[in-house]
């Protein structure tokens, strides 16, 4: 005879993929947030539900104070990450994509503009925008009062704002140009990827120091262009690119003779690709072939 499951495992199994993509979009990493999630459900269960007037915001108040605790320990430990850091790309199902303003908020475009707040500008940002949480709920969560929670939030939209792309680019242009980027490497067509590329695109590689990454971003189409040709030109096998979807956005998987060498995404504006991030380390590359749920609700 199967054991029924507790009303606090029952409460938790329910909000479970949103708790994962709240602490995911607050750190960047899915191994952090699956801690957080531990964590989380360690605190939960000791907990007199009954006593509990809302669950769900119960749940987001726990997972907002551990992700919190976590983005203040790893901000010192980014500082010693060899080269730029990327968050980590998650294979995501259809409907991530489909919901628009969730899609934005996994972009990994825009979790790259989150790693220049603070950690408090960043969880504020993430419960207000992505989530919609109250300033009453969140100052609970951060520990801060309302109108403290408000100017922050007020503080860090201008920054996000200041620094997203202008326009909302549609999955087809997105896709398009990745598929200009992609013919114009294989055919080793020098114009072809200078037509695609933005005059200042910036190209960011995160090899961790296990993987070769340029240790700083590279500015510019040409030393982008140059980059890339000159990379080529020193691996040792059969590059392939596929087309998928992370974080809820259009991406290449590529492949070094059959096995996965890394992440590219893309940042489009004005149908031409102004940011490429290439996720190389191979600690972020556990989640690129089994789907990741990710949910607002």
């Amino acid at each position: 005879m199967s054991r029924a499951i507790d009303p606090a495992t029952d409460t938790f199994v329910t909000y479970r993929n949103l708790l994962f993509t709240i602490a995911y979009e607050m750190l960047g990493s899915a191994a952090d947030a699956e801690d957080v999630l531990q964590e989380t459900w360690l605190r939960w269960i000791k907990v007199d539900a009954k006593n509990v007037r809302d669950q769900r915001a119960y749940l987001i108040r726990i997972t907002t104070r551990q992700s919190l605790n976590r983005l203040r320990a790893a901000k010192r430990r980014k500082e010693a990450y060899v080269g730029p850091w990327l968050p980590d790309p998650l294979l995501t199902a259809p409907d991530v994509a489909e919901d628009v303003e969730l899609a934005e908020s996994v972009s990994i475009g825009l979790m790259i503009v989150l790693e220049t707040l603070s950690p408090t500008e960043r969880v504020v940002f993430v419960l207000r925008e992505a989530f919609d949480v109250s300033y009453d709920e969140i100052a609970v969560a951060v520990g801060k009062s309302p109108s403290a929670v408000h100017q922050i939030a007020h503080r860090a939209r201008q920054h996000v704002d200041a620094r997203r792309p202008r326009q909302v680019v549609s999955p087809s242009e997105t896709r398009a140009a990745l598929r200009a980027f992609q013919r114009a490497v294989e055919g080793r067509d020098l114009q072809g990827l200078l037509d695609v590329l933005a005059p200042d695109v910036v190209l960011v590689g995160d090899g961790g120091g296990v993987k070769q990454a340029a240790l700083r971003p590279v500015i510019g189409a040409e030393k982008a262009v140059r980059m890339l040709f000159g990379g080529l030109g020193k691996v040792d096998g059969t590059l392939t690119a596929e087309p998928t979807v992370v974080n809820g956005n259009p991406a290449l998987l590529v492949r070094l003779d059959g096995e996965i060498d890394g992440i590219m995404a893309a940042r489009v504006e004005d149908a031409r690709i102004t940011g490429l991030y290439y996720v190389r380390n191979p600690e972020k590359l556990t989640r690129v072939e089994s789907e990741t749920p990710l949910t607002r609700r």
